[in-house]
């Protein structure tokens, strides 16, 4: 996980992207006039010196760009005056969808960092061998007057091969972070050395934003739609991922969860580790029919980015994912069968669960999608001290396999021990693979026939959902208090949840679209 090193460490990023999402929500439940968002840059950045940049005239002009995003509006034209409040009440509508694309780079906050390259740092001890220049096969490696080594960027082939025999460990690899954490390799460069998005590659994993020290990459967000909606009197449910263990801050207990977020506006709050529980169980009944008589293998579908990388690059093995839908689904589905008339909200830590919820398919069941991130904002505007909450309510709905799919290798778990309760005699071969890059690499030895008659378990994030882009806990420890919070579960086996006969009523729409 070296690509995730500045994770879970509360930043200057981390503190401006909260205050963005607090005042964005605090704006959208005191309802008024939204034009004063032209007065929140300044709130947000007070005083005349800048802190973090060049200039507060700047510092000031890429919040109001964050301050767009957040209420789901696209970041304005940099060679066109437009006020920063143009397009706010249009998107003032709880149906209003965030136009793509979803993940954003702010062309003006980003630093034009440098893409791959060798660099030789002060650490060289002008050595007689000097085997950098040596094993470079393109002569690159130059000698100073000094004897020291430097190396001539028009004519290195970046294949490694100095820094590999440095006894020192003089010369590093410097790499562009968003580009070096995308997984998709969607990183290029503008004409101007600033970082660029080629939305054809890009699965929305948000693994950039997340990686950019510049804090130049950002996402949109329904949060202000959402509270519109609250505001409007709409019944709304929200629907829990099961990484939101710890998300939260150690004041919110999984058994206060209910309260807190009734306190925001939700009529009702469910796990999604239901759906967790009832995908586990299609998994498993299409992995017992269809490999190996129909298919070589098959990978696993809730991870969005994982499937939707696995469609872009390996088109010929795009009918290997399976196409149970995604606990977010499943559960939202559920939900509205038992309360109907009612919106939905997915609460969770990933970026590309938006992207998702906006699919014709899913439209219907998801109205709204918000990450941990964005939901503190909302706790934040609304003064709540999750430590003053005394009403519980613990949370009995998932299974102990449900609630394991927020961290890698648990979605992979869950369905191989489902399959040994439906049959005992059936081994099922697993393997798993986390961050895209890896994914990848998975699938290509899929392809090759290295996985034939297994089980593929990809997700997105270095260390599964607890890694999301929408996270706000350092993911070893989210993955630990979410094995600790699943070792809790009442029930252990998906095959025990108590929602497995509304499974085939569930899939009835599905089956009339075939």
């Amino acid at each position: 996980m070296t690509s995730l090193s500045i994770r879970g460490i509360y930043s200057a990023i981390t503190d401006i992207r909260r205050q963005v999402f607090t005042e964005i929500a605090r704006m959208g439940y005191e309802g008024g006039d939204y034009s004063r968002i032209e007065d929140l840059p300044y709130k947000i950045v007070p005083g005349e010196v800048a802190e973090h940049r060049s200039s507060i005239f700047l510092e000031r002009a890429i919040v109001g760009e964050r301050l767009r995003l957040a209420m789901g509006l696209s970041p304005r034209p940099l060679d066109q005056h437009a006020p920063l409040a143009a397009g706010v009440e249009e998107s003032a509508r709880p149906e209003k969808y965030y136009e793509p694309p979803l993940v954003n780079i702010l062309k003006f906050a980003c630093n034009a960092c440098p893409e791959k390259r060798y660099i030789v740092t002060n650490l060289c001890q002008n050595c007689l061998a000097h085997p950098c220049r040596e094993v470079c096969p393109k002569k690159a490696v130059k000698l100073s007057h000094r004897g020291v080594s430097r190396i001539q960027e028009d004519l290195c082939i970046r294949c490694g091969k100095c820094a590999d025999v440095c006894p020192y460990n003089a010369i590093i690899l410097q790499e562009r972070p968003c580009a070096k954490a995308c997984g998709m390799d969607a990183i290029r460069s503008d004409e101007h050395g600033r970082a660029e998005i080629d939305y054809d590659k890009c699965v929305s994993c948000g693994m950039c934003l997340v990686n950019c020290p510049f804090g130049a990459i950002s996402d949109k967000s329904q949060l202000f739609q959402l509270i519109q909606a609250l505001r409007g009197g709409e019944k709304v449910i929200a629907i829990v991922a099961p990484a939101f263990v710890g998300q939260l801050g150690p004041n919110m207990t999984p058994d206060k969860l209910k309260a807190a977020m009734k306190m925001l506006g939700f009529r009702h709050v469910a796990e999604v580790a239901v759906g967790a529980d009832l995908c586990t169980l299609d998994e498993a009944k299409d992995f017992l029919k269809k490999v190996p008589a129909e298919q070589p293998f098959m990978a696993t579908s809730c991870c969005p980015s994982w499937a939707d990388m696995a469609k872009k690059l390996f088109p010929e093995q795009a009918h290997c994912i399976s196409m149970a839908l995604t606990p977010m689904v499943l559960t939202a589905r559920l939900c509205k069968q038992q309360h109907p008339g009612e919106k939905v909200a997915f609460i969770g830590p990933c970026s590309a669960k938006k992207l998702e919820a906006m699919r014709t398919s899913v439209r219907s069941e998801v109205d709204f999608v918000l990450t941990f991130e964005e939901v503190m904002g909302m706790f934040e505007a609304k003064g709540i001290n999750f430590a003053e909450i005394t009403k519980t309510a613990p949370l009995r709905e998932g299974t102990a396999a449900g609630r394991g799919f927020a961290v890698s290798g648990g979605v992979a778990d869950a369905v191989r021990e489902a399959i040994s309760h439906i049959d005992p005699d059936r081994e099922v071969k697993t393997a798993c693979a986390q961050g895209l890059r890896d994914c990848r690499k998975m699938l290509l030895l899929a392809k090759a026939g290295k996985y034939d008659g297994y089980l593929l378990e990809g997700m997105a994030c270095p260390g599964g959902c607890v890694a999301g882009a929408g996270t706000l806990l350092p993911i070893e420890k989210a993955a630990a208090v979410v094995r600790s919070y699943t070792a809790q579960a009442e029930e252990k086996s998906a095959t025990e949840t108590r929602y497995e006969a509304t499974l085939p009523l569930l899939l009835e729409d599905e089956e009339d679209a075939e």
